[in-house]
């Protein structure tokens, strides 16, 4: 296939069966809309609404486009500014991962950090303040992905007819997710015209309150969640739920493992949300007494969560991992030593060679090493220092700038051990006898103390 640009790239995605995963009596294929170029569904709709919006004098040569976004629609319309030459300025939450603003910031957008622990009708909701944004800027379009009609007009005139050619017409459910509606409805009013037998099953984040809805018509007070970009505290304008026949209610936990066992079994790298839908498929093809073939999507390319989902520091620091607890102070150990988990320099290795590990794994102070023992501690602040005063510079040898003074604990002693190291402003060299097990830093124990908390052990995962 070739095209004329990237915008023509967009849509007629794969679908691909799934083989190694427990799919009961059913079949179940994953339509891969990360193979979009802005590697997201998301792509479609940016489209479609920019098209619409040019269309209809909505957005005028010069204009700005303005939306509020957990990530991919924003990622899908600074594709197309790019293309089409508009300044774009996006309002993202900021639990968006780190890989996605790169990318936006990459493509030329403005991003806007607000905060996601609030809600509809605050000033710093990402909707609200980007509607308020878009009314400030001269030449201003809202695009408003969650009432935008383009939205799930796309999915009717795209992504359903694919499906339907894709299953020659034989699809007996269809699962998705709820970010702005679009898809849901867009695909739910296609299959209602032309293949009335599908099924349409809702997956969402639990603290989401869509499934809730569905399943008892009560509103329920919305919670929090890790997934990026499905599930609402509201029902968007563009979100027809009395198209859903089913919805599973989905924790972070079981997204994160699902997608991480999608990479290992079935060779996909898949993002959280695409973990809520195929954990709500798998659930509803187990439940299938006949077989059904089933459909869902793998929303967008797992590549935007490495620093998260697809990362056990990450998912340990937040207590999606739970280790065997011991009862002391190897429990509060960030990355073991004995397991090769602490990054280590050598002291006769170079100061530069010290400055871009700390770079590269992005830590403040590396332990000194010297015949399998811990002989010393190095700090930015102690590369800075030697540097300044020495002319080897960064070729100095870490061996002259460590400091040698160090603060032990034994294992076996409590977290109150750590409060006279941390009052001298220095780290804790935690000790098993003569062997070296790790470092505990003051942000170590808090993320510690952080995981002792009810919510954070309702979602420990075990891997």
């Amino acid at each position: 296939m070739s095209a004329q640009n990237v915008l023509e790239l967009i849509g007629h995605t794969p679908l691909v069966k799934v083989n190694k995963l427990d799919t009961g009596l059913c079949e179940l294929y994953l339509k891969l809309e990360s193979a979009n170029p802005g590697g997201s569904i998301k792509d479609r709709i940016a489209l479609s609404m920019i098209n619409a919006a040019e269309k209809d004098g909505a957005l005028k040569p010069g204009g700005t486009i303005v939306e509020a976004t957990a990530g991919n629609t924003g990622l899908g319309l600074a594709l197309v500014a790019s293309q089409k030459n508009y300044p774009i300025i996006l309002v993202v939450p900021d639990k968006m991962s780190q890989e996605k603003i790169f990318h936006l910031k990459a493509l030329g957008a403005k991003i806007i950090l607000t905060r996601s622990d609030v809600t509809k009708g605050h000033p710093e909701y990402y909707q609200d303040l980007a509607q308020r944004i878009a009314s400030e800027t001269s030449g201003g379009f809202y695009v408003n992905q969650f009432e935008n009609p383009a939205n799930p007009v796309t999915h009717e005139r795209s992504t359903g007819p694919e499906l339907q050619v894709q299953t020659v017409g034989k699809l007996d459910a269809m699962v998705v997710g709820v970010g702005s509606g679009g898809t849901l409805t867009g695909l739910g009013r296609y299959f209602k015209k032309h293949m009335p037998q599908v099924e349409m099953v809702l997956a969402d984040p639990e603290g989401s309150i869509l499934a809730p809805y569905v399943n008892t018509g009560v509103m329920i007070t919305p919670g929090s969640w890790v997934v990026e970009g499905i599930g609402e505290d509201f029902i968007p304008k563009n979100c027809d739920l009395s198209l859903v026949k089913k919805a599973y209610t989905v924790s972070d936990n079981d997204s994160i493992a699902t997608a991480r066992a999608v990479l290992l079994k079935e060779g996909l790298l898949c993002g959280s949300s695409s973990g809520t839908l195929i954990t709500a498929a798998l659930r509803y093809c187990r439940e299938q007494t006949t077989p059904k073939r089933v459909v869902t999507i793998v929303c967008d390319t797992g590549s935007k969560y490495l620093s998260k989902i697809y990362n056990e520091y990450w998912l340990h620091d937040h207590g999606f991992i739970q280790h065997t607890l011991r009862g002391d102070l190897r429990d509060v150990i960030a990355r073991p030593h004995p397991d090769g988990q602490a990054v280590t320099i050598q002291q006769s290795d170079t100061l530069g060679g010290a400055y871009r590990k700390m770079r590269m794994y992005d830590v403040s102070q590396l332990p000194v090493m010297n015949e399998g023992k811990i002989a010393g501690i190095l700090s930015e602040a102690d590369i800075l220092l030697a540097i300044q005063q020495h002319r080897e510079g960064f070729e100095l040898p870490v061996s002259g700038a460590m400091v040698r003074d160090l603060a032990t604990v034994q294992a076996s002693a409590g977290i109150a051990a750590l409060d006279p190291v941390f009052k001298k402003d220095m780290v804790a060299i935690v000790m098993d006898g003569p062997q070296f097990l790790g470092l505990i830093t003051p942000i170590d124990l808090l993320q510690y103390l952080r995981k002792q908390s009810p919510l954070a052990q309702s979602h420990a995962l075990c891997l």
